[in-house]
């Protein structure tokens, strides 16, 4: 087996890739990880990092088995133990505590940078491609070749496309997608409040679109605010004062007021999924098979679900002698995996939908609280799964 032929390949260094190379790895296959860009710089616990995930209890179980879960704690990861959602008045939210699940925390808030550094660190044998341009790709049941833009040609018996949402393998393998734009923009910064965030997360529903509090470890908090394109580029150009009264405002100061801000970034929002999430030779992970809404904060925590299926049907073929990297073998983890997703698309983007239509019985579920919400099971099932996701 020569130094550019392997069993597995992972494009995509991000936190689904990196750590589907080294759980792969771990498995005992020859895995290599291409990266277009370069590795990750090293974290600077200084600059507090605008990207922010929150990390449900799977996700972290994960980390952990990679080992890179006590680092992130020991470096920074900042638990939250409730949650509160409301439409109309903060007094009137429903409440999810972590004593209603048995478990000390409902979920983590870690940084992208630290995450993907601390994955990184951990990558052990893998070997590395970086500033790897794909110029081609090669998909057949002997495998699959790729033509880097330096003429370099790498085979693998897998390929795994962890390359995000524009993913060029996935087009390379003609997978067709079906989705749409939400004509909003989700505005991020860092916070600080008048009152403390206490560990809990918070999240209202406006008109326009759903805006998150998330508690940071610094007593700041990360906000994600969902807005239509024209109410997004006003906020977007508000100086920081105006920014400050009208986010307070959005959160019914709930925490007393902004008293202080970072610098905005923003990014558009839409829904995608692949139609099939395997092909010969390749198969798809993260946001290169799905990418949703951020209000129900599961994108990442969908893509460490699909790494842990991915690994779980690919060992159990291998340990019994089946074709591991055969196209039935890869069609039972799409199987998993797309009804799972599709489940969350379908949920994310009903509670989407209810909100922009205003409808009458959800608003008022939302304003009269937790007993009205039991009367809405499907509503209700869903918060209870994104209050204690396992």
């Amino acid at each position: 087996m020569s130094k550019d032929t392997f069993e597995i390949i992972v494009v995509g260094g991000g936190p689904v890739g990196a750590a589907a190379a080294t759980v792969l790895a771990r498995q005992g296959f020859k895995v290599a990880l291409l990266e277009r860009g370069s590795a990750p710089p090293p974290y600077a616990a200084a600059d507090y990092d605008l990207r922010v995930y929150a990390l449900a209890p799977h996700s972290a179980r994960l980390l952990d088995e990679l080992g890179a879960w006590p680092k992130l704690l020991e470096r920074r990861a900042s638990p939250y133990t409730g949650m509160r959602v409301w439409e109309r008045g903060p007094e009137h939210a429903l409440r999810f505590d972590c004593a209603d699940t048995g478990r000390a925390e409902l979920g983590w808030i870690v940084e992208h940078s630290l995450l993907v550094d601390t994955l990184w660190a951990g990558l052990g044998g893998v070997v590395r491609y970086e500033r790897a341009a794909i110029e081609s790709a090669r998909f057949d049941d002997s495998g699959t070749s790729l033509r880097l833009g330096d003429g370099r040609e790498l085979r693998a018996r897998l390929v795994v496309a962890a390359d995000g949402a524009d993913s060029q393998l996935r087009g390379l393998a003609g997978i067709d997608t079906v989705g749409w734009g939400y004509a909003q923009r989700a505005i991020v910064c860092h916070v600080r409040t008048q009152q403390p965030h206490g560990a809990i997360a918070r999240q209202r529903f406006l008109a326009s679109g759903p805006l998150a509090f998330l508690p940071l470890a610094d007593g700041r908090c990360s906000i994600v605010w969902s807005a239509e394109e024209a109410l997004a580029q006003e906020l977007l150009a508000l100086d920081d004062a105006a920014f400050m009264a009208r986010l307070s405002q959005a959160l019914e100061y709930a925490l007393g007021e902004v008293v202080q801000v970072t610098p905005r970034i923003s990014f558009p929002l839409r829904l995608l999924h692949a139609q099939d999430y395997a092909r010969a030779g390749l198969v798809l992970v993260g946001d290169a098979a799905h990418a949703i809404h951020p209000l129900a904060g599961q994108g990442v925590n969908l893509g460490f679900a699909d790494v842990q299926q991915l690994v779980a049907t690919l060992v159990e073929a291998r340990d019994a002698g089946r074709d591991w990297s055969g196209l039935r073998n890869l069609q039972r983890y799409g199987r998993a995996r797309k009804a799972a997703n599709l489940e969350m698309l379908a949920l994310t983007e009903g509670l989407y939908r209810a909100f922009r239509l205003r409808l009458p019985g959800l608003k008022a579920a939302l304003g009269l609280g937790m007993e009205a919400v039991d009367k809405l099971g499907p509503l209700r099932s869903w918060l209870a799964r994104q209050a204690a996701n396992a």
